[in-house]
């Protein structure tokens, strides 16, 4: 399936500069120009209306001529947040982008206009502020670089090193990439900075701050999303480090819930050795897990042998129910392959029943700064509960509206309407068998 493209939304006062990038980006198989603007309000209005993915904007625009398309694209990002912005600019000052990134590092670039069509430079921003990542012109990198490098003081390491904090690289990507640890790629940096500094004049002292500076809201981005990757289950921190998202914020979404139980769990556990069982519960999750997140689920938790899951939450899928129906399936053959090398070792299996539930909930991001969690409430939450425990091990219990969301063709038994505690109206639901 090809990728969809990226929308961008392009906005300078230039009409030749304006139609020059957008032909430029016209090239690009993986990128497409849905708006254009030649003023602060139609970069307001405009991507207000495409919201795009991305803002590819000048600096100065009117009215003012100023600064109108970094307020704009900040502008554009309080109203849709997550937008990726392309400063275009004519000044290699490092001040500019400094400014731009310490305030916010996450999906910003920030290049030069008479570089633009430079290779494929224009395109790897644009692809990287999409996913949040930062970008600098390779001037605005040198420009920085070249006061506290030019005295010859470095080593070839030290002097890598300094230029990929430059350009605003993140601690983990250095780390990946000089195939160390963090630990030791933030004892690297620390030792270099205190070299420079202490080699520092007053011309390479203002240099040095500009690329602490940047150093500094790199490694600040880096740590909010690393402690969200601790509080929040898999999917919803990057959602969270790109929208901003606040505390107690609702939005409402259709999806499809996912419940699973092991079947006699209770009577397993009164026979078993403790440490044993828990270590069966930890493989067990651990494959539950990687089931669900191969088909863009969300593991939204884990109670005692209980698993809980959502598809198309925190980003909406058009085809959640049946990524929750091959979860399940998955689900049951990793359970399966699990049981068999459990076998070797006469340890009991486990077998389980998943319940699938459609319908529209409500999400928020409740808790504290020590503790957050990511929570869909609704219906459709608790009749996937309920209709689990109509499944016995090896089987799917899909509700009725989950089983119509389906787009293949399915073989399912309709079971008879059931009451449920709760509801009026009986139930309708269909089982699947998994194998």
């Amino acid at each position: 399936m090809a990728r969809a493209a990226i929308t961008v939304f392009l906005a300078d006062d230039n009409l030749i500069v304006r139609e020059g990038v957008r032909a430029l980006l016209g090239l690009a198989d993986d990128i497409e120009v849905v708006g254009v603007a030649a003023d602060y309000d139609g970069l307001i209005d405009g991507a207000a209306t495409a919201a795009p993915q991305v803002v590819v904007t000048d600096i100065r625009m009117p009215p003012t001529f100023t600064d109108e398309g970094i307020k704009g694209a900040k502008e554009v990002r309080k109203r849709l947040p997550g937008t990726g912005v392309v400063i275009l600019s004519q000044y290699d000052e490092p001040e500019y982008a400094i400014s731009l990134l310490s305030e916010d590092a996450a999906g910003y670039a920030y290049l030069l206009k008479d570089r633009v069509a430079d290779g494929d430079q224009l395109v790897r921003a644009i692809q990287t502020v999409s996913t949040g990542g930062s970008m600098l012109d390779p001037r605005i990198v040198e420009a920085m670089m070249r006061p506290v490098t030019e005295r010859g003081a470095l080593s070839a390491r030290e002097e890598s090193l300094l230029r990929q904090i430059a350009e605003g690289k993140p601690v983990k990507a250095i780390a990946a990439a000089s195939r160390t640890t963090q630990a030791a790629v933030d004892d690297d940096i620390g030792k270099l900075f205190l070299k420079l500094a202490q080699q520092a004049s007053s011309g390479t002292s203002a240099a040095l701050e500009k690329l602490k500076m940047l150093h500094s809201a790199i490694v600040q981005r880096e740590e909010q999303g690393d402690t969200l990757s601790r509080l929040l289950p898999g999917g919803v921190a990057e959602k969270v480090l790109r929208e901003g998202r606040a505390t107690g914020r609702t939005e409402e979404l259709t999806v499809t819930v996912l419940m699973s139980d092991i079947r006699g769990y209770s009577t397993i556990a009164e026979d078993a050795d403790p440490t044993v069982l828990a270590r069966q519960l930890n493989e067990h999750r651990a494959r539950m897990n990687r089931a669900i997140l191969d088909e863009g689920g969300t593991v939204m938790q884990f109670v005692g042998d209980a698993v809980m899951a959502v598809f198309g939450a925190p980003l909406p899928q058009d085809d959640h129910a049946d990524r929750a129906l091959r979860g399940a399936r998955t689900m049951h053959a990793a359970q399966n392959a699990l049981n068999d090398e459990w076998s070797r070792e006469a340890l009991p299996p486990f077998q389980l029943g998943i319940g699938v539930s459609t319908g529209t909930v409500a999400a928020a991001l409740l808790g504290s700064d020590e503790r957050l969690e990511y929570t869909v409430v609704g219906d459709a939450v608790n009749l996937a509960q309920r209709v689990q425990q109509w499944a016995s091990g090896g089987e799917i219990v899909l509700t009725e509206p989950a089983f119509r969301a389906l787009h293949d063709t399915v073989d399912a038994e309709q079971l008879p309407p059931q009451p449920v505690k709760g509801r009026h109206a009986p139930v309708v639901a269909y089982r699947i068998s998994a194998a």
